[in-house]
């Protein structure tokens, strides 16, 4: 079992989502906490790839085409730190 921590920040952003990107990082958070940040890797939806400049260290999952969740991992004390849901700008 994974533990996940949000950043203080995630609460606010959450109610501000549509509901239908809520269930879908609601059910991320579920995958997560059950079979690991690996298991992502098997569903090809959501893209989970590590991020490169600024943002590196950090990953990033698919929620929506344009919703990601930003998340790092903490493997000594199994922790998944969500850091923010953001839309995707291209």
């Amino acid at each position: 079992m994974w533990q996940i921590r949000e950043h203080r920040d995630v609460a606010k952003i959450v109610r501000r989502l549509p509901p239908w990107i809520v269930k879908e990082y609601e059910t991320w958070k579920d995958l997560v906490f059950r079979h690991g940040p690996e298991a992502l890797r098997q569903f090809h939806g959501y893209h989970d790839e590590q991020l490169k400049g600024e943002r590196k260290g950090q990953r990033s999952s698919r929620l929506s085409r344009q919703y990601r969740v930003i998340y790092v991992l903490d493997r000594n004390i199994v922790t998944v730190y969500v850091l923010e849901i953001t839309p995707h700008h291209y």
